[in-house]
C-alpha cells in the first residue's frame, strides 16, 4: 500500500510548534505518511496579497486530507495597513483563509468533541446537595454548519441602491431602519440553504446512532430567529421521526444552552448547531474540559476532502518565546480525528490512551493545566514546554 500524503499548514503563530509536535507523534505512533508544506496565513497575505495562494489550494485537491494549524486575523483596515507597499493600489481586502478554505472546498461538516479526561486539573468542578464538590464528566459532540449562516460572507456596508432598495421591500427594515441614511448602514446575512442544514442534522443524527448518544439537541433560536433556526428545528423534527425515532430530539434556545451547560452538562450528547451558534457553544464546551488547549476539531465535505485543526487560535505573544510553552493536545487530538477519518482508528486508540495516561498521571502538565499564565519563565517554574507534553505522550506509546 502507498505511502498516504498529508498537507501540513502550520499556518500563524504557534500553529507551527504544536503541528511540529504532533507529526512527531504521529511518527513515534507508527503512522507512516509523507507531509508536504502548504502555504497559508498572515506573512502570505502581507507579502503576496493573499492568505490562501492558488499553490495551497492546488495541493488540498490533490492530496484531500490536511492538517491545520492556526491562524491570525485582524481587521480590514488593519490588515490593508499591514499589506506589501505594491499590493496597496489593487483593492485587495484580507478574509480569513480558513474560512477561504472551507467555502471553497465545501468543508461544510464540522465536528467538534469535548471530553473529560480523568486528572485534568481544569475540569469543571461544581458544587452539590451538602455542599459536595462534584466533577460531572463531560461528553459530548458539536456538529457546526460550517459554510453557511453567519460566516457565509454575504455583507455590505453602505449597499449599493439595488441592495439597499432590495431590503427596503421587507417592511421590518423600511420600518426599522429606512430613515438611516444608506451609508451609515452595514449588514451581514444569515443564509441557511435547506440541502445543507439537512446534511448537518443527518451527520449528527447518524454519529449519535452510531456511538450510542441517547440525544440530539438543535441549540438554536427558533422563537425568534424564525426563518432559518426555525426550518432547521422543523428539519430537525423531522429527520428524527422519520429515520432517527430511537433517539430523542431536545431543542433548546442557546443563550439557555449556554447557561445550562455549566449547570448539568453531563446530559448533553450530540449538539447541532448553524455556524455561529456552533461556534460559541463549542467554546462553551471546551472550557468545561480544560479549555481551548483540549479543543480539536475536523472538518469536511461531501467530496472527501478533510482539514483538522485545533480550534484555539494563532497566540503570537506565545511564539517569540524561546522555549515553546503552548499545550500541542488540541493538535494531537485534531490529528486522532484524522486517523478515525483515514480508517487508522486503532493508532488513534493509541494515541488518545497515551494522552489520557499522561494527564491521568500528572506529572507532565503544560502552565494551563498548572493554572499558570502563559510568561517565558513557566519552563523554569515547572511547566512542561510544548517539546516535553509531546515527548510525554511518545514515552507512554
Amino acid at each position: 500500500m502507498s505511502k498516504r500524503t498529508i498537507v501540513s499548514m502550520p499556518g500563524d503563530g504557534i500553529g507551527k510548534a504544536v503541528l511540529d509536535e504532533t507529526i512527531r507523534v504521529l511518527d513515534a505512533a507508527g503512522f507512516d505518511a509523507e507531509y508536504v508544506e502548504g502555504d497559508i496565513g498572515w506573512e502570505f497575505w502581507r507579502k503576496e496579497g493573499n492568505p490562501l495562494p492558488q499553490r495551497t489550494i492546488d495541493l488540498i485537491a490533490k492530496h484531500k486530507i490536511a492538517l491545520f494549524g492556526a491562524i491570525t486575523s485582524k481587521p480590514k483596515d488593519e490588515a490593508f495597513e499591514e499589506l506589501a507597499p505594491e499590493f496597496k493600489e489593487k483593492n485587495l481586502v484580507y478574509s480569513s483563509p480558513i474560512v477561504g478554505l472551507r467555502q471553497h472546498f465545501n468543508l461544510e461538516i464540522c465536528v467538534r468533541p469535548c471530553k473529560t479526561y480523568k486528572g485534568n486539573p481544569l475540569n469543571f468542578v461544581r458544587r452539590g446537595i451538602g455542599n459536595e464538590i462534584e466533577e460531572p464528566i463531560v461528553d459530548v459532540v458539536i456538529f457546526r454548519q460550517n459554510t453557511e449562516g453567519l460566516y457565509g460572507g454575504v455583507e455590505w456596508s453602505n449597499p449599493s441602491e439595488d441592495v439597499y432598495n432590495a431590503f427596503m421591500t421587507h417592511p421590518k427594515f423600511k420600518k426599522n431602519f429606512g430613515n438611516v441614511p444608506k451609508e451609515e448602514i452595514s449588514i451581514s446575512t444569515r443564509i441557511f440553504s435547506k440541502e445543507r442544514t439537512e446534511n448537518i442534522l443527518r451527520e449528527a443524527f447518524q454519529h449519535a446512532k452510531e456511538y450510542g448518544y441517547k440525544s440530539v439537541t438543535l441549540a438554536e433560536k427558533p422563537n425568534v430567529i424564525r426563518e432559518t433556526s426555525g426550518m432547521m428545528y422543523k428539519m430537525a423534527q423531522q429527520i428524527q421521526k422519520s429515520d432517527y425515532p430511537e433517539i430523542e430530539l431536545w431543542n433548546t434556545n442557546i443563550d439557555a444552552q449556554m447557561m445550562w451547560l455549566t449547570k448539568n452538562p453531563e446530559d448533553y450528547g450530540v449538539i447541532v448547531a448553524g455556524n455561529m451558534f456552533g461556534d460559541i457553544v463549542s467554546d462553551g464546551f471546551a472550557g468545561l474540559i480544560g479549555g481551548l488547549g483540549f479543543a480539536c476539531s475536523a472538518q469536511w465535505s461531501k467530496d472527501g476532502i478533510a482539514v483538522f485543526e485545533p480550534t484555539h487560535g494563532s497566540a503570537p505573544k506565545y511564539a517569540d518565546y524561546e522555549t515553546s510553552i503552548v499545550n500541542p493536545l488540541a493538535m494531537i487530538e485534531s490529528a486522532c480525528m484524522m486517523l478515525d477519518y483515514i480508517n487508522e482508528k486503532t493508532i488513534a486508540k493509541k494515541i488518545r490512551k497515551a494522552v489520557a495516561e499522561v494527564i491521568e498521571e500528572g506529572k507532565v502538565r503544560t502552565y494551563d493545566m498548572m493554572k499558570m499564565r502563559g510568561t517565558p519563565d513557566v519552563v523554569k517554574k515547572g511547566a512542561a514546554s510544548t517539546k516535553e507534553m509531546a515527548d510525554a505522550v511518545i514515552a507512554k506509546l
